[in-house]
């Protein structure tokens, strides 16, 4: 049985967004606006110095389509449709099923946002399941990249780039009337936040809703069946708690979860490609900002945490003990 004591870091790579108590790097990111909250679920910007020629492997699992905006940077990903590689590039992110691999060389600045579940559909009437695990670039979807690139001049503050997106995104929201995502997949994901073991057939029943129609609304505002949704949940919170982004005193209910030890390396290794031991070992930060933002929009929207409020992997000091991963799992 092994106890890891810290998750690994690239030292060559550094930001001035700030660190966790561990020493990980972080984006800087926020809730929307309130008037944008039922579409947008967090905007991000993240900016990193590195070696020109210093290439970052990596990966992203994210549980809502995004909008990534690749100011600079050398981008490389490994899709379900095959490799994708960009420069300077506005491009569309449906959600993840398991990791999808990511590369960077150099420095980079990538400056974006992650939509609700059915949003895409109720702003762009975008079929989300024809994109999972794939990326498109924002013109191919119907979207206006090359005026959002126009508009994030690449010397601009990080607030400025994220107020043009959502200046961009509410006029969309005024040509559409301010049609909102089905409230049924709202409510299904702050179940994904707070109790993702619940039965699916238990939930349409308190919801007062036939299994099949709950399945459906799900797989089509979520891209995925609900099975599958809360077991990715479960496996991000995890993965948060490993790499230190996770409100420590989670820790116990997050193993709980599962049924054992076996069943959760099984789920980790099947959704991220490798074992909770060496996803601690390996050095991950374009994953780390990702479950950084996703887990601050998890406890704002839980209510553990206030917007703006200083979050619980930043709270203790650097000259503190390192944070300890206390889940052991088998070498």
């Amino acid at each position: 049985m092994v106890r890891h004591n810290r998750p690994g870091i690239d030292e060559n790579i550094a930001t001035s967004s700030g660190v966790t108590h561990d020493g990980q790097l972080i984006s800087y990111n926020r809730a929307p606006s309130p008037d944008l909250a039922p579409w947008i679920a967090r905007l991000y910007v993240t900016a990193v110095k590195a070696p020109s020629d210093h290439r970052i492997e990596c990966g992203l699992l994210n549980d809502t389509s995004f909008i990534r905006i690749q100011l600079s940077g050398c981008w490389e990903a490994m899709t379900a449709g095959g490799h994708r590689a960009y420069r300077r590039s506005a491009l569309y992110f449906g959600p993840q099923s398991k990791l999808m691999p990511i590369s960077v060389t150099g420095s980079f600045i990538s400056v974006g946002m992650s939509l609700r579940p059915g949003a895409c559909k109720v702003l762009k009437k975008l079929d989300i399941k024809k994109y999972v695990d794939r990326l498109a670039t924002l013109d191919d979807v119907g979207m206006p990249g090359d005026l959002i690139l126009g508009m994030l001049r690449p010397d601009a503050q990080p607030e400025e780039w994220l107020n043009a997106l959502e200046d961009i995104t509410r006029l969309r929201v005024d040509e559409i009337c301010g049609r909102q995502p089905d409230p049924i997949s709202s409510r299904f994901e702050e179940v994904a936040f707070t109790n993702p073991t619940v039965s699916i057939s238990a939930l349409a029943r308190e919801w007062g809703i036939e299994h099949r129609t709950l399945s459906r609304l799900i797989e089509r505002d979520f891209g995925l069946s609900p099975k599958q949704v809360l077991r990715r949940a479960r496996a991000l919170d995890l993965a948060s708690y490993l790499r230190g982004v996770a409100d420590s005193d989670e820790a116990e209910d997050l193993i709980l979860r599962y049924y054992d030890q076996s069943h959760l390396i099984r789920e980790f290794q099947e959704l991220f490609g490798m074992s909770p031991n060496q996803f601690v070992e390996r050095s991950l930060p374009i994953l780390t900002f990702a479950l950084e933002s996703r887990q601050a929009r998890r406890l704002e929207a839980i209510k553990r945490l206030a917007p703006g409020q200083l979050r619980p992997w930043e709270m203790q000091k650097l000259t503190q003990q390192p944070h300890e991963v206390k889940l052991v799992v088998p070498a």
